[in-house]
């Protein structure tokens, strides 16, 4: 149950599940190829991959959870920064690509939500899709370019996945992703964990796409890890599951009040 005053778009980022669906949403972005030529010109993300993990959240938990002051400081922040994002052929402006961008973390979310705490009944899919679209907006897209319904958000998704080609930047961006030199030794031994997950959730024909290695053990891996997710996540405590949203949420706070 949620409570009346939430929306569905609060309800689903709060969940600490959606953070697993971090790295499947980043190489969905980078598999369209102006997404990742303009991610490998202007991005120091193999060096500070938790840096660019903290502008997402930020942008985000800003977006759906926080007052109308934090989030347009947020989209102030990340459009300044788009400003500069642009070569030939592709533009972080281009509302294409802010829909691409837009459309990648809603349909992550909806995907490990749903294997985690089970389908959304037909009502939250709608307004969770239409809330979906401040992802976009926030950044410039056009309010009439997102899909007004999860019809046709689903016709779009399977036409743009469709059209995608994974380039060489994409991969060395997914190297990069998956086999981080810059992770803490203490983390470290969680990246198998982490290649298992975010390799296992892509669509295939975007894993084989960038080459991923995967196989009957590996999706057996995979397959027994989500059913036991599916089983035990939802007994945890719901103020238990907010708790790293929560976290964040006063980690962003204390930075929104030193430097707005």
């Amino acid at each position: 149950m949620r409570t009346s005053h939430e929306t569905a778009i609060q309800r689903v980022v709060s969940e600490a599940c959606v953070l697993v669906g971090a790295g499947r949403a980043i190489l969905l972005q980078v598999a369209h190829p102006k997404v990742a030529q303009g991610v490998a010109e202007h991005s120091n993300f193999a060096e500070h991959p938790f840096k660019r993990l903290r502008g997402t959240l930020d942008f985000i938990y800003s977006s759906t959870l926080g007052t109308r002051e934090e989030s347009a400081w947020v989209a102030g922040r990340v459009n300044r920064i788009h400003t500069y994002v642009k070569g030939p052929g592709y533009s972080a402006s281009d509302p294409d690509l802010q829909l691409w961008v837009a459309a990648t973390l809603y349909q992550s979310a909806v995907q490990i939500y749903e294997l985690t705490l089970g389908p959304m009944s037909p009502a939250m899919r709608e307004e969770f899709c239409r809330e979906s679209s401040v992802y976009g907006t926030l950044l410039g897209c056009p309010e009439d370019l997102w899909p007004s319904s999860v019809e046709e958000f689903e016709k779009y998704w399977d036409s743009a996945l469709a059209a995608l080609v994974v380039s060489d930047e994409a991969k060395r961006i997914c190297h990069d992703l998956l086999y981080s030199k810059a992770v803490p030794l203490l983390l470290r031994p969680l990246l198998p964990v982490n290649r298992l997950i975010t390799t296992g959730l892509l669509p295939e024909e975007v894993r084989e796409q960038f080459g991923l290695a995967w196989g009957p053990r590996r999706e057996r891996l995979f397959r027994s890890g989500m059913r036991a997710a599916r089983v035990t996540y939802p007994w945890v405590p719901r103020r238990v599951r907010r708790l790293p949203m929560a976290l964040y949420m006063q980690y962003f706070r204390r930075r929104f009040r030193a430097y707005a």
